[in-house]
Parts: structure tokens; C-alpha cells; sequence
């Protein structure tokens, strides 16, 4: 195995170690299922306590589903000591069924990240596109500071 095989082995396993530790994610059950350079995977499996009024996910399960995977994809390329330091969602249609939002790194510095979401509710035709949204994450000062 090649030292940065290795390195983003440790990579992963932090990622995951972090993602399990939020109470939030296990209370709604979500799961990272992709982290790979530049790009994450967060998946939401749809349960009657996710709903709204009107039997739609909630569009904070969704806010959510993009804060987290803006901040992990952008923790692919600046490491695990960052924050959300904004995000925008557009809701474009209601979702009802599992989420998946994959977030991409679309630019970075020595300290911030600028990423891109989508997020897509599993139907009985497949994936549909629900939500659109972009953040940022900053590095905290303890990474700054290396």
C-alpha cells in the first residue's frame, strides 16, 4: 500500500468517526456512503418522523443533507478542521422517498472551500432532483495555524 493510499485511508476513517459522532445524523439516520477527493455522498433513508404537514420531507432534513455534504466534501481537500461557514438550498419540487445529496468541490484556498449540492429523492422512476444548493466551509484556526 502507498503512503497516501494509507493517508487517505486515515482520511475516511476520521470522516466516518465524525460523521457517526453528530446525535443529529444518527437521530435521522444518515448514512456517508461516498468520500472520495473532492467529492461526498450523504444518504437520508425517508421514515414517517422526516415529514411534514403534508407528507413531504421536511426541507430542514434536506438543509441538512446539504450542510453536511458541503462540509465533508469540502473537508476532502482541507482536512478534518472545518466549519460550515454558509449555505443556500433552492427546493425545487417535493421530495418524498430516500435522499441522496453528492456534493462536489468546486474551488478552494488555504482555507475555505466553495462546494455544490444536489439532492435527489429515490421514486418509483428513479432518482429525481428535489434540491439545489452551495455553501461554504472554512478551516478552523487549529488548521490554519500547521
Amino acid at each position: 500500500m502507498r503512503d497516501e493510499d494509507a493517508g487517505w485511508d486515515e482520511a475516511v476513517a476520521t470522516a466516518r468517526a465524525a460523521f457517526a459522532a453528530q446525535d443529529f445524523t444518527v437521530l435521522i439516520g444518515a448514512e456517508l456512503t461516498r468520500f472520495e477527493p473532492g467529492v461526498v455522498e450523504v444518504r437520508v433513508p425517508f421514515r414517517s418522523a422526516l415529514r411534514q404537514q403534508f407528507g413531504f420531507v421536511h426541507g430542514g432534513v434536506i438543509a441538512y443533507a446539504v450542510d453536511n455534504a458541503v462540509t465533508f466534501a469540502a473537508g476532502t481537500r482541507l482536512g478534518p478542521e472545518l466549519l460550515t461557514s454558509g449555505i443556500t438550498v433552492s427546493y425545487l419540487r417535493p421530495a418524498r422517498g430516500d435522499l441522496t445529496a453528492i456534493a462536489t468541490v468546486v474551488g478552494t484556498t488555504r482555507r475555505q472551500a466553495a462546494v455544490r449540492c444536489e439532492v435527489f429523492a429515490e421514486t418509483d422512476d428513479g432518482p429525481v432532483l428535489v434540491a439545489s444548493g452551495q455553501g461554504t466551509a472554512v478551516a478552523t484556526e487549529q488548521t490554519a495555524d500547521r
